[in-house]
């Protein structure tokens, strides 16, 4: 059972909120969806106007749609649902940390040749997408197909463009087709990817933060293996807090831009069979890279782990919520994933925190991003439940009963929300009413 705000006030706090986050962590999904449902159960009216203000957004979305940029129409032809669609955000991210061109045409070659490019061909009405997949096709050597005749209407059968491509290649040759594929990956990849340096992300987002968004920075492929790995780590979020810093003006960590930092990234050995030395070594460095951001005056969240870190996570939280040398700073935040069963618990004790820490914590409600992990690691230890939903829609009734008491805790958050659901982002909307 949760606790309530009135038992978490007469209670010693930490000790009792942290056995309820542990309770949670694979209780019966049934019991623990019951559970969501209610906390997070709202007037028949208010969800009329939720309802209405979804359908709403939906019908903007596709309308714009229809004026969608080549990006925009790529995107939604290769989903990541599919195969192609892992194939593509895949180098898409590589290719932009590859140094030489030797080495991204290897990628390439690797990659391409086992997807079913074909497939794809004329299903989309954007040019941009239809020659981006003849390039994907004849970059995996899918160059031995027939041609056919025109349409009897007149137009362009997809026979005639493979023969075309055909000859196009045979005159141009391998190399000049890749090179365009890397330069249409590059492209893609600049819609996911904001920098290959903080200085050029920074750069590239000073349009984009005066029409009002907001940035948080974080290193692609953080995963310390060794201590020399989280030492590079290390100096590259210090270095990038710096920059931020020198970007922010003095803004605040609300309005300024700031700083993602994985826990993973500081320690090889981020697992709990290694609890005591990872706090021991860990807990400064996150300490320290938290007071170079609060002396910057920008925020700084600890990113999310697969669910088996989540308690050693909660200790390094709880160390920078309640350090001295970090008081009087509301910069410091982490990400909340509410695909497990321990969100909503999760909320009580991070409250409990913030109180303790005479702070606000800057709360960022996700989904999750490693569901199929969590589903496969528990299945192959064989446990009797799963650390997080297995109903999408499970996964939505927690993220809202999170979101509606976090929001109702305004004196130990400030809620951040990101989803990509009509539904939710209508629901938000409306709790959030007119709050600042």
């Amino acid at each position: 059972m949760l606790l309530t705000d009135d038992q978490i006030a007469r209670h010693d706090g930490v000790t009792d909120l942290r056995g309820a986050v542990r309770a949670a962590y694979r209780m019966d999904e049934a019991a623990c969806v019951r559970d969501r449902i209610e906390a997070a159960k709202l007037p028949s009216d208010t969800l009329d106007r939720i309802g209405a203000r979804a359908r709403s957004l939906v019908e903007v979305v596709r309308k714009d749609r229809v004026r969608s940029s080549g990006i925009d129409a790529f995107m939604h032809e290769y989903e990541l649902s599919s195969k192609e669609g892992v194939v593509l955000m895949c180098m898409a991210e590589a290719l932009l940390r590859i140094p030489d061109a030797e080495t991204a045409d290897a990628l390439i070659k690797d990659k391409i040749g086992g997807a079913d490019w074909e497939a794809h061909l004329g299903h989309s009405e954007s040019w941009f997408v239809n020659a981006s997949t003849w390039a994907l096709m004849l970059t995996g050597r899918v160059v031995d197909i027939e041609e056919t005749q025109p349409s009897k209407t007149g137009g362009t059968e997809t026979g005639d463009w493979r023969g075309t491509l055909k000859r196009l290649v045979h005159r141009s040759g391998e190399p000049v087709i890749r090179q365009a594929v890397t330069q249409a990956m590059r492209v893609m990849g600049r819609q996911f990817v904001m920098g290959r340096n903080i200085k050029e992300a920074l750069d590239r987002a000073t349009d984009f933060e005066k029409r009002g968004y907001r940035y948080s920075y974080d290193m692609l492929g953080e995963a310390a293996r060794t201590m020399e790995d989280a030492d590079r780590y290390f100096d590259a979020y210090s270095k990038a807090i710096e920059e931020i810093g020198k970007a922010a003006k003095g803004r605040g960590p609300i309005d300024a831009p700031g700083i993602s930092v994985k826990l993973s990234a500081l320690h090889p050995r981020y697992e709990f069979g290694q609890e005591a030395r990872v706090l021991k070594e860990l807990k400064p460095r996150m300490i320290e890279l938290c007071q170079l951001a609060k002396a910057k005056d920008i925020g700084l969240c600890i990113d999310a782990e697969e669910a088996d870190r989540l308690d050693l996570s909660m200790e390094v939280i709880l160390a920078a919520a309640t350090d001295s040398s970090l008081s009087d700073w509301d910069g410091l935040g982490l990400a909340l994933q509410a695909y497990q069963k321990r969100a909503l618990p999760m909320v009580d004790w991070l409250a409990d925190v913030a109180n303790r820490g005479k702070r606000r914590l800057l709360v960022r409600l996700v989904k999750g991003a490693y569901w199929d992990t969590e589903i496969k690691r528990a299945q192959e230890q064989g446990l009797d439940g799963y650390p997080v939903f297995t109903r999408k829609v499970s996964t939505d009734v927690s993220y809202l009963a999170c979101a509606r008491k976090m929001l109702d805790r305004d004196d130990a958050f400030y809620p951040c929300f990101a989803s990509h659901n009509a539904h939710t982002v209508a629901a938000i909307m409306e709790m959030a009413g007119n709050r600042s």
